[in-house]
């Protein structure tokens, strides 16, 4: 068995590690590619950059090599030259000017103000959508005719419940004594004992 495993090289010290976002930010700016912070954090997320993540006492942030920041500029430059060089004209757009060079010019119609608007024409799509939202509203009418005639019969119930109440406590208090009276009745008995 052997005990000496040498270690894998490390392919970048954290001393490379040295740009911020804003900093990449910038560098993309420079070079012609400007990016937003969030996007270079996608970058990072995604590994297009070399990047380490780091923990600040204000939370997480992310520390880039500037080789791996000029690698992905490189690619960009690479893989989109169209999209990023607006020298360059597009050749379907130049063929098909090319092929209606030879129409001819299409007079201009002029519109005066005193033409009237068209009457908007109803599609039959429409007026089955129309159709569902106004069997909708009645349907949503009638239920709050209900819930209406629902709530005044529970308002009706509760002033008759009221009613019954107040008349039960008219007919209970000479058999239980009203609190006045028991309080007269204390005060009468003290008297009587003094």
């Amino acid at each position: 068995m052997i005990d000496d495993l040498s270690r894998p090289v490390a392919t970048t010290s954290d001393s490379e590690y040295t740009l911020t976002i804003d900093e990449a930010a910038e560098r993309y700016d420079h070079a012609g590619h400007p990016r937003t912070p969030r996007s270079i954090q996608r970058y990072c997320a995604k590994g297009h950059l070399d990047c380490r993540r780091i923990e600040t006492q204000f939370g997480e942030k992310y520390l880039i090599t500037p080789a791996s920041v000029s690698k992905h500029i490189a690619y960009i430059e690479e893989v989109r030259p169209v999209a990023t060089s607006p020298d360059m004209s597009r050749h379907v757009a130049t063929t098909v000017v090319a092929e209606n060079k030879h129409e001819e010019p299409r007079p201009v119609a002029s519109t005066s103000p005193d033409l009237s608007r068209p009457v908007a024409t109803e599609s039959p799509d429409m007026s089955r959508h129309v159709a569902r939202v106004e069997s909708e509203n009645e349907f949503l009418r009638k239920q709050i005719g209900v819930k209406d005639d629902q709530i005044k019969d529970l308002t009706e119930r509760a002033r008759e419940t009221n009613h019954l109440i107040a008349g039960l406590q008219r007919m209970l208090s000479p058999l239980l004594g009203s609190p006045e009276r028991r309080e007269e009745g204390k005060t009468v008995d003290h008297q009587s004992i003094a």
